[in-house]
């Protein structure tokens, strides 16, 4: 069964409550007061059946918003979800304050099916009808219900309702369904307590499929609830599928921790923002521009927030102009690419403009260049997954971020990427997604770096993987594997810990190898009872700085051995030390310190440090005072 949302909109007392009940026999004025004062305060919800041309059945389910101008916000909680309009217009008033503003609202919001009913039509003679009807014709031009049936009824006479039913089915036949395999959205608007079941919320799904014993996470709040039943239309369901009216009996949440203009959505999958990129079309009639850092009422979906405006570009929004902006929230709120919003003044009260979200999850903290946002406004999918890929530039974006990103299923993203990828337009790097200019020159700044790396330091063998790196500002995947490409591509090379051009060493003036031969050697012809290397070091003729580099390159070669912070050995000494208390081993498992210094002949400066290296080595394990030979 095809299920559509038909929303009211127009003047107060304007018959929008009578004309829903007339169509499908309910009140949707549900509270005391409205009752009492004979108007629509909050949102109204009704629903009916109707014989499809084909045989299918249709559900349509009406939303009737207030028309009074002090309840325009409960209005604006209603029309999000809305795929088809009615604009009701009495016909003994004609067109009012409220039937525009209502109008222009629906207009900002991209509603783009509608039917105008003018209610009322037994109240004036059929000269007065058809004059109304050319009025409304002149002020429905240029718009999208220009061309659009315009209905006369009469909800006490049931006069036209039949033609009526008839129109919405035609209207019903055109729109596209909403799409029930994305990821669910239900933006709340009511939260109430059923006796028997416990806390309830609805709302009208706005994309994919909630069913029962769901886990559902609460925007911006965070919570986790569990859906314990569905109900769709006011009937169980096992799911509510997109573009229903729902209601959700949840558990793990009181009507204390919910409230209109939080959201629902599926756990673990989208983060709030409080700040977010959007195109902006301010209303014509909007009595002044609208300046730089102003604040106003910000409205999408069910929420409401007082908002404050940034217009990097340009210094005012001028009534009927269209801009790019910044918009920033004092609290976080679940929006995404695509939604729309309104804005009203503070004072007086009404409303000045709205337009589409086009990037919730902005990187930088000024507007991006023009053409990125007019590519994010755009409908083209693979224009707008590579305008996010390539803004990451080498960091890349993975699966998960681009879904939180755009509000778009895995397998959507994953469809497109995989094109992308074909095309050499999008570089899979592991677990994330790089553009391959950005790859590319992530590739050349690599090899770059390390070249400029040996032109600055040519004692040094190469240049460490950490180092490489953090040059890069790479960490994980992306970088090991392009170090891995380049290699492969012989760009690079690996040696232990180090990364340098192929074929590259050491490069040393003829002083500097002499240095390094007279270190090497002062070590070797110590033994045991090595010197001071501020000694050796002392007696050079190179610098402190290049004579220190030189013992680095000593020790990452391994021909040097540091034991302690002040002893330094050559790799022959220790070795013929090992050799020497294995062999010790076959007249005595066991040695202590003395016997250590009379084995090899060393003062206690030097034993120490030597037992302890020799512990770590495991040639020896420390019981006590003494050492076992392993």
């Amino acid at each position: 069964m095809k299920s559509i949302i038909v929303g009211t909109a127009g003047h107060i007392d304007h018959g929008k409550t009578a004309l829903v009940k007339a169509l499908t026999g309910i009140d949707a004025d549900r509270l005391a007061e409205e009752k009492r004062r004979g108007i629509t305060i909050d949102l109204g919800f009704a629903h009916m059946d109707l014989p499809g041309p084909a045989g299918e059945a249709l559900r349509i389910g009406f939303v009737d918003v207030p028309g009074h101008e002090r309840f325009v916000r409960n209005m604006l909680a209603g029309v999000g979800g809305m795929d088809l309009i009615l604009l009701v217009i009495a016909a003994d008033e004609s067109i009012k304050p409220q039937t525009r503003e209502h109008f222009d609202i629906l207009q900002l919001i991209g509603v783009k099916h509608g039917i105008t009913v003018l209610t009322k039509s037994d109240a004036v003679d059929a000269d007065t009808l058809d004059v109304v009807r050319l009025e409304v014709e002149e002020f429905l031009r240029g718009t999208f219900l220009e061309g659009a049936p315009i209905v006369a009824v009469s909800s006490l006479t049931g006069a036209g309702l039949d033609e009526l039913k008839h129109s919405i089915l035609d209207a019903a036949a055109q729109l596209t369904a909403r799409d029930s395999r994305s990821l669910a959205r239900l933006p709340i608007d009511r939260v109430f307590t059923m006796k028997g079941f416990g806390t309830v919320v609805t709302g009208t799904l706005i994309s994919g499929t909630i069913r029962k014993e769901e886990e559902l996470e609460v925007f911006p709040t965070g919570r986790i609830v569990r859906v314990r039943g569905v109900q769709v239309h006011g009937e169980s369901s096992e799911s509510a599928l997109a573009g229903q009216r729902t209601g959700l009996n949840l558990a793990g949440a009181s009507t204390d921790d919910l409230g209109r203009g939080m959201t629902l959505a599926p756990v673990g999958v989208f983060a709030t923002t409080r700040r977010f990129d959007v195109k902006l079309r301010m209303l014509p009639s909007a009595p002044r521009p609208l300046k730089n850092r102003a604040r106003f009422h910000f409205h999408c979906h069910t929420m409401e927030s007082p908002a404050e405006i940034v217009l990097p570009q340009v210094k005012q929004a001028k009534p009927g102009e269209e801009v790019f902006a910044r918009v920033r929230l004092p609290e976080p709120a679940l929006l995404l690419p695509g939604d729309r919003f309104i804005i009203r003044e503070f004072s007086p009260v009404l409303t000045i403009g709205g337009g589409m979200v086009l990037d919730a999850a902005p990187l930088a903290r000024s507007l991006p260049e023009e053409s990125e946002l007019r590519i994010l406004a755009g409908e083209d999918r693979a224009s707008i997954l590579r305008a996010r890929v390539e803004r990451r530039r080498h960091g890349g974006i993975s699966l998960g971020d681009l879904v939180k990103e755009t509000g778009w299923t895995t397998s959507l993203i994953e469809a497109q990427l995989t094109k992308a990828v074909k095309e050499a337009r999008v570089f899979p790097a592991g677990d994330v997604f790089l553009s391959c200019p950005a790859w590319q020159e992530l590739n050349l700044q690599m090899v770059s770096t390390v070249t400029e790396f040996h032109r600055k330091n040519p004692l040094a063998g190469g240049m460490s993987k950490e180092e490489l790196r953090e040059h890069s500002l790479q960490g994980g995947a992306v970088f090991n594997l392009a170090l891995e490409q380049l290699v492969r591509a012989q760009k690079l090379e690996i040696t232990g810990e180090l990364v340098r051009l192929p074929g590259r060493g050491v490069e040393m003036k003829d002083e500097e190898a002499d240095s390094k031969a007279k270190i090497e050697q002062a070590f070797a012809s110590a033994g045991l009872k090595v010197p001071a290397l501020t000694e050796v070091l002392g007696g050079l003729k190179l610098d402190k700085v290049r004579a220190q580099k030189i013992v680095t390159l000593l020790l990452r070669e391994k021909v040097l051995l540091k034991i302690s912070d002040d002893l330094v050995f050559h790799r022959t000494a220790l070795d013929q030390l090992r050799k020497q208390v294995v062999q010790q081993k076959s007249k005595s498992p066991r040695m202590d310190v003395a016997q250590f210094k009379e084995l090899t002949g060393v003062s206690r400066k030097y034993a120490i440090p030597l037992l302890e290296y020799l512990d770590r080595e495991r040639v020896t394990r420390r019981v006590g005072d003494a050492r076992e030979i392993l």
